[in-house]
């Protein structure tokens, strides 16, 4: 998912909120969203460790990438790419929750 993609999601998601409810959505989800960003610089120097995957709520891939030296350096390089796509989308997961969480 791209960042264009992932900002348009996020203001969908913030436009269906009542306006009395969107200051307590934002103060809940920036408890829990990831930054891509720090996610991606975890993965540059951590990232053959699977220390970007378990972060990202991956454990069985944390694991099987520690195991590996992060697939012997090639899932390494190849999460450059992945890690932020993916915080992304958990973003929107969270998101997703945070606002079934204000409607209960």
């Amino acid at each position: 998912m791209n960042n264009k993609e992932y900002h348009s999601k996020i203001v969908t998601i913030i436009s269906n909120i009542k306006e009395e409810n969107r200051i307590e959505f934002i103060s809940k989800f920036n408890e829990k969203a990831y930054n891509p960003l720090a996610v991606f610089g975890l993965s540059l120097f951590f990232g053959c460790f699977g220390v970007d995957r378990f972060i990202l709520g991956q454990p069985i891939l944390g694991i099987l990438k520690l195991i590996s030296i992060g697939g012997f350096g090639i899932w390494f390089v190849v999460d450059f790419f992945l890690v932020g796509s993916t915080a992304r989308q958990k973003n929107i997961e969270i998101a997703t929750a945070v606002v079934d969480g204000l409607k209960a």
